[in-house]
């Protein structure tokens, strides 16, 4: 069985049930919104960054914290304000397949981040996004993660973003839109760009 094919294993998983029932629960929590009452959110968003901004600058500057704490073989559990998850990895890597992995969470990162960007850049260019669906695949080298060869990439070195979006804008009106989106994505350009990194022991 491939290590993340477990949705019919999962079910054996402790905690299996209580994961899922929490999943429903998020999903049920941010599903019940209409297009208006999106829309009213999107601008009262827009208009409420912008006058902040115009009357303080550094208001747009902003700094965000995660921390884990090692747990299990080799998972974490994150804390990032009030919410808390698990990233472990699969069983080829020395994890318990609890939960989605570093590398997933990453391309997870993206994907949402562009589902944002999007509706944002919708809503501002006066187009409709009845249904949007974002795939992200990464390729990854693990020779450089064992140490095996030094020369490589740890990270990913070829990223592929499908969106697929349904509404009733012209196709050339949605590829302008896509432009527009990339442009602005923050994650898309932590990926795309060199952005300075550091590391210390405290």
């Amino acid at each position: 069985m491939n290590d993340r094919d477990v949705e019919d294993a999962g079910a054996s998983w402790p905690g299996y049930v209580s994961r899922m029932t929490l999943l429903q629960d998020q999903i049920s929590a941010v599903s019940d919104v209409t297009p208006a009452e999106r829309a009213q959110r999107l601008n009262d968003a827009g208009a409420a960054w912008n006058e902040r901004i115009a009357a303080d600058a550094s208001s747009a500057q902003l700094t965000y914290r995660v921390s884990g704490r090692g747990i299990g073989s080799v998972a974490t559990e994150i804390r990032a304000g009030k919410h808390r998850f698990i990233v472990d990895e699969p069983s080829a890597l020395a994890g318990d397949d609890v939960a989605a992995s570093p590398v997933e969470y990453a391309l997870g990162a993206l994907v949402s981040c562009q589902v944002v960007v999007y509706r944002l850049y919708a809503q501002a260019l006066g187009l409709t996004i009845d249904e949007i669906e974002i795939t992200a695949e990464g390729d990854l080298d693990v020779r450089k993660l064992f140490g095996i060869d030094e020369s490589g990439r740890a990270g990913f070195h070829d990223i592929r973003v499908k969106v697929d979006i349904a509404g009733p804008d012209s196709p050339e009106q949605y590829v302008n839109l896509r432009q527009v989106v990339d442009a602005h994505c923050p994650v898309l350009d932590l990926f795309a760009g060199t952005v300075s990194a550091s590391s210390a022991l405290v």
